[in-house]
């Protein structure tokens, strides 16, 4: 298990929606908690919060599709906390456009913040967190869109960068074994997070952006009977699942069928068609 009262946390895209939750839930707990994100008035506002309620926080600047930016916010975590040992990377980003519509901004900035900013962060903490010797946790924000890429339409880019997440961070677990440090992947799937209608204000301008408003989600977006979270009611799960020490989190059951129906089958189905083929091609040299 993963003892979460006094360790020191980082959590990226920490002052708004799912990471403001996780920050506030972590503190909650006893955490230290460095909030990161791209515009700094957020993660001081969240900040604010854990101090009001009586715990440790501290706001930090970060881009984390800039290498030198997450080192210099790691820096900072540590000169105020010590060594972190508890990292959530949670930043992200979306967009709802076919691929043909999208320039190479729009399609760059989604597979960085997500994906790489994921992945830099991670390599910017672990080193410290082996060296230190006493075990660590790594917790990644993907998505339900990452392990049911037909979820939601006209989200090419953004299927891609949460399933790479989900394969980075299951495999980066059999390695990380023997130093003690275990990951959590959480898939969100329908929360009411904002990310949809305001993250094009945290575009940078090599990106595009920021944009001039909101972005149009298609109108399939919730699926039939799929209930949208409030943010507040996913932190306490995610929470469990570090304590716990779970590789995947899921927010929302009744989504298992439309996995079964729409993954595992299609995979199910191409392993018996390379199985018949196999076996006639055995017949066939007989």
């Amino acid at each position: 298990m993963t003892e979460i009262r006094d360790r020191a946390a980082v959590v990226t895209g920490g002052g708004h929606g799912i990471g403001r939750v996780l920050a506030l839930e972590l503190a909650k707990e006893g955490a230290a908690v460095a909030v990161a994100d791209i515009l700094l008035e957020n993660a001081e506002s969240v900040a604010a919060e854990i101090s009001e309620a009586g715990g440790q926080a501290v706001a930090l600047e970060c881009d984390v599709c800039e290498r030198d930016s997450i080192a210099d916010m790691k820096h900072e975590a540590q000169r105020a906390f010590g060594p972190i040992t508890l990292l959530v990377a949670n930043a992200g980003a979306t967009s709802f456009q076919r691929l043909t519509d999208m320039s190479d901004a729009d399609v760059d900035w989604i597979l960085h913040v997500n994906l790489m900013g994921t992945i830099h962060s991670i390599q910017a903490f672990l080193p410290d967190m082996i060296a230190g010797g006493q075990g660590g946790h790594l917790v990644a924000t993907a998505s339900m869109a990452g392990i049911l890429p037909a979820w939601v339409p006209l989200h090419a880019p953004y299927s891609a960068a949460k399933l790479g997440i989900v394969g980075f961070m299951m495999n980066l677990g059999i390695e990380l074994g023997e130093h003690g440090i275990k990951t959590t992947t959480y898939c969100p799937g329908g929360v009411a997070t904002g990310l949809s209608t305001n993250n094009e204000r945290y575009r940078p301008t090599r990106f595009g952006g920021p944009g001039p408003g909101p972005i149009p989600i298609p109108k399939n977006f919730i699926h039939e009977n799929m209930k949208l979270l409030e943010p507040e009611a996913i932190a306490p799960m995610v929470v469990r699942a570090i304590r716990n020490d779970r590789q995947l989190v899921f927010d929302h059951a009744d989504q298992r069928q439309v996995w079964l129906d729409t993954y595992q089958k299609p995979v199910l189905d191409a392993f018996d068609v390379v199985a018949r083929e196999e076996s006639q091609s055995q017949s066939s040299l007989l």
